[in-house]
C-alpha cells in the first residue's frame, strides 16, 4: 500500500501544470535541479520536454522550465543577470542587449520565496511566462528566446551541473 501512495505522489510531481499539458500535450518531467550561489539555495529548476527533445539542438523544440524561488528578487534584477548570461553564449551589441533587458524587464516580476515562475519555449516565434497558473506576458523574438532558455540549456551555461540535471532524462525512456 505504501508503495502506490509513493507511486501516485510521484506521478503528480512528474505532471507538469496544466498551461503546460496544453502547449505541450506530450511533455514529460526531464530533469530537474538546484541553483545554489555560495551555498545559498537560490531555485529548484524543472524542464518539461516532448519525447523527440534532443538537449543538443535544444532550440529546435518546444520545451518548459519551471523555476521555484527560494529567495526574493527584483524582476529587474532577474533580467540584468539575464542579459549578462545570455552574453557567456555569444556577444550582444550594446543596443541589443538594452533592448533585451527592456523586453525581459517588462515581463519578469519581482519573485519571493515560494513564487514559481514557468516560461514556456516556442522554437521560431517566442517565449510566454506564468506567475503560479498566472500569465504574465509574451515574448515574441525567437533568437531571445531561444538565448535565455540557453541560460539554463546551453552547453555555455554557467552551471553545468544544473544542465546536467535538467537534461537526465535518457531519450526514449518512459514518461
Amino acid at each position: 500500500m505504501g508503495v502506490a501512495v509513493a507511486s501516485s505522489a510521484a506521478e503528480d510531481a512528474a505532471t507538469p501544470p496544466a498551461f503546460i499539458r496544453q502547449a505541450l500535450p506530450e511533455a514529460a518531467l526531464w530533469g530537474q535541479g538546484q541553483m545554489r550561489f555560495l551555498g545559498l539555495r537560490i531555485y529548484d529548476a524543472r524542464l518539461w520536454a516532448g519525447p523527440r527533445f534532443e538537449a543538443a539542438d535544444f532550440g529546435a523544440y518546444p520545451l518548459a522550465l519551471e523555476l521555484n524561488y527560494h529567495r526574493a528578487f527584483t524582476g529587474a534584477a532577474i533580467a540584468q543577470r539575464s542579459i549578462e548570461e545570455i552574453e557567456r553564449q555569444g556577444e550582444l551589441t550594446p543596443a541589443q542587449a538594452q533592448s533585451w533587458q527592456k523586453a525581459l524587464t517588462a515581463v519578469l516580476p519581482d519573485v519571493q520565496p515560494g513564487d514559481r515562475l514557468t516560461g514556456l519555449y516556442q522554437p521560431g516565434q517566442g517565449m510566454r511566462l506564468w506567475r503560479g497558473q498566472q500569465p504574465l506576458g509574451a515574448i515574441d523574438d525567437a533568437e531571445l528566446a531561444r538565448r535565455f532558455f540557453g541560460i539554463w540549456l546551453s552547453p555555455r551555461t554557467s552551471e553545468p551541473s544544473l544542465r546536467s540535471a535538467l537534461l537526465a532524462r535518457k531519450p526514449g525512456a518512459g514518461p
